[in-house]
C-alpha cells in the first residue's frame, strides 16, 4: 500500500487513510520546530504520540494559551475552535485520526508565512 507523504517545512505528514468517515495522518515534528498556531472551524481531531516529547500549545483564545508536554501513549482531544500549535521537544512521529474536513485550518500565526 503507497502511503502519500506531504512534505512540511516543520516536518512532513503521511495519509494512512482517508475515506467518508475519517482521516488517519502519521506527522513527523522536527525537533525545536512548530506547525501554525491554528484552529478548525469543523474538525475534530485526535493527536496520539508515538515517540519522541511534543508539546502543545492548546487555549480558547491567543490570549489564553496553555501548554501541555506529551510523551509517548499521551493524547489529547481537540474539537472545533480550539486552539493549538504543536512544538518538537525532540523530533517525535504522532498520529493524528480527525474528521474529514482537510482543508479547514485557519492560520494565526505561522513561522513559515503560509496564509
Amino acid at each position: 500500500m503507497e502511503i502519500n507523504k506531504i512534505e512540511k517545512p516543520w516536518g512532513h505528514e503521511e495519509l494512512l487513510e482517508i475515506n467518508n468517515n475519517y482521516v488517519v495522518k502519521r506527522l513527523f515534528m522536527k525537533k525545536g520546530e512548530q506547525c501554525s498556531l491554528q484552529y478548525h472551524e469543523f474538525k475534530h481531531e485526535t493527536i496520539y504520540v508515538i515517540s519522541g516529547e511534543l508539546k502543545l500549545i492548546i487555549g480558547d483564545s491567543e490570549e489564553s494559551l496553555d501548554e501541555i508536554n506529551l510523551n509517548p501513549n499521551d493524547f489529547v482531544v481537540l474539537p472545533p475552535n480550539k486552539i493549538h500549535r504543536m512544538y518538537g521537544i525532540t523530533d517525535c512521529y504522532y498520529l493524528e485520526a480527525s474528521t474529514t474536513e482537510l482543508d479547514d485550518v485557519i492560520r494565526l500565526k505561522d513561522d513559515y508565512k503560509r496564509i
